[in-house]
């Protein structure tokens, strides 16, 4: 199986008033086509910003400092180095090829717009093609069953619209949807492709299973529990079914009722989508459930990679496992990690772990471990190995 995204020798840094913030250094990771990837950790541990740092929306005034971030493009058949990409070619592939379900679905959605308009802008952007083939079927069964003076009349304008929409259609073409918006002689051809995008709209909420999806879809942010607010975030995230959907912490402030349905929806997305997932949690049994791999991030270092499997079976590096054993359980005594998370503005030495470490030697505050393979798929960042 093949990498869909290739990272290597990332470092991400906040250059603050308090001083320079380390959020990611030097961190390796691949994420395979067709696979679930799930990254653990503590807060502050990075999680996000890798995946902030893939989409290139590391807020200012963070900056990714070096690395490389290659994405393999399924329909073309090439690489594409994404930190080099310009911006507009950037803003191309993010909610179209890679799109993201953020933390808070409450703040990823805007209040003033309904829940259907912020979704059909995704198609709009990124489907234009679609929709004119789409509009053209249309206009095809117009010229086909339209009959009588009215339809004779309306027939050139009918050739007029059907051109417009073979215009729209093509790969590259001149016509922006936002700007013929504002020209009145096309606002009415426009109706026709803004209705289109509605239609795929109400499909896609039906397939996040949201009941009622038309009624749904005229709704405000406000008016949708916080369940139904994640699928709707979810569906526009899949809108134009991406090759990587990132989803961060998706289950973090839903119930348990409908964090299981919420698992059980992601699962059926990489099965029926044939989608990359990172999935980023703090949750390890959420991550057991719903994770192919999993890796565990400490201070913005990579710690471990390896199957779930793997992983809660042969827990390898000390702080994987540390948070093994510090998931609560039924009948056994709750063990905490030591200390405190490493000062991303003054990191330690070497291991950013060792200073909690149980198993540190002196090396380990002189020199940072390098990722290497102790069994198949298994990779651990430590000077025990």
């Amino acid at each position: 199986m093949g990498n869909l995204i290739r990272i290597r020798d990332l470092t991400v840094r906040f250059y603050t008033y308090e001083g320079v913030v380390h959020a990611i250094d030097d961190l390796d990771l691949d994420i395979r086509q067709g696979e679930t990837l799930g990254i653990v950790g503590e807060t502050g541990s990075g999680k996000t910003m890798t995946a902030l740092a893939i989409l290139r929306l590391i807020p200012y005034p963070g900056r990714i400092e070096s690395g490389s971030i290659v994405f393999f493009d399924r329909d073309l058949h090439s690489e594409i180095e994404l930190l080099k990409l310009s911006e507009d070619k950037m803003r191309s592939i993010r909610g179209n090829k890679i799109s993201m379900v953020f933390q808070e679905p409450g703040a990823a959605l805007n209040p003033v717009y309904t829940i259907g308009d912020q979704i059909s802008e995704v198609f709009l952007l990124h489907q234009r093609r679609e929709l004119g083939k789409r509009a053209n079927k249309q206009v095809d069964r117009l010229l086909r069953d339209g009959d009588g003076l009215a339809a004779s009349i309306k027939r050139p304008f009918w050739h007029w619209q059907k051109r417009l929409y073979n215009k729209i259609a093509q790969e590259s073409n001149p016509f922006e949807p936002r700007f013929l918006s504002h020209v009145p002689l096309f606002r009415r051809l426009l109706w026709r492709l803004k209705n289109e995008s509605k239609l795929l709209t109400v499909d896609m909420l039906k397939d996040v299973e949201i009941p009622d999806a038309a009624r749904v879809a005229v709704h405000y942010p406000h008016e949708l529990s916080g369940g139904m607010k994640q699928r709707a975030v979810i569906a526009m995230a899949l809108a134009c079914s991406p090759e990587l959907l990132i989803a961060d912490e998706p289950t973090t402030s839903l119930d348990v009722t409908i964090q299981a349905q919420m698992l059980e929806l992601f699962r059926r997305i990489k099965v029926e989508k044939g989608a990359s997932v990172l999935f980023i949690t703090h949750n390890l049994g959420v991550a057991s459930e719903v994770c192919d791999r999993v890796a565990v991030m400490y201070a913005g270092s990579l710690c471990e990679v390896a199957s779930v499997e793997e992983l809660f079976l042969h827990p390898s590096h000390p702080y994987t496992k540390a948070l093994l054993d510090s998931v609560p359980m039924p009948g056994k005594e709750l063990q905490t990690i030591p200390g405190a998370l490493a000062d991303p503005l003054n990191p330690p030495s070497g291991c950013r772990f060792h200073p909690r470490c149980p198993s540190a030697t002196p090396v380990c505050q002189q020199e940072k471990a390098k990722l290497k393979e102790i069994s198949k798929d298994h990779m651990v960042a430590c000077h025990l190995f």
